[in-house]
């Protein structure tokens, strides 16, 4: 399962079971001659997790980092995600193919699961 299918699904998922979601689309730009994908972000923004989800029901906001079974939490993404985890009331989690298969996504979805200290950050 690549990380877009991942995200396809969480996105879905989240939908199902009433939780906005927000994405923010990388865009094609021309750097050096070469194509690459860039999200544009400004400020303090590298890094900013892939997704963030609310729950009204719920009253819970959560941000989410999506990689591939490989895929490397950076420096800049594992720094989000301590300091929201530190926020009173909001959850953050690096979610892997594996954490799909196994139901962990969907549980977290659903209030099932504690909150765990996500994959590179620090408390």
């Amino acid at each position: 399962m690549s990380e877009e299918q991942l995200q396809k699904a969480v996105i879905d998922c989240a939908r199902l079971l009433g939780w906005r979601v927000a994405h923010f689309r990388p865009a094609r730009v021309m750097r050096g001659g070469r194509e690459t994908w860039e999200t544009p972000v400004a400020a303090d923004g590298k890094g900013f997790p892939d997704l963030v989800l609310v729950s009204r029901r719920q009253r819970r906001l959560m941000f989410v980092e999506l990689k591939a079974d490989k895929g490397v939490v950076s420096h800049d993404q594992a720094a989000w995600l301590a300091d929201l985890i530190r926020c009173d009331g909001v959850d953050a989690h690096v979610w892997r193919p594996q954490d799909w298969i196994e139901g962990e996504i969907e549980r977290v979805l659903r209030c099932q699961e504690p909150t765990l200290v996500p994959e590179g950050a620090t408390t």
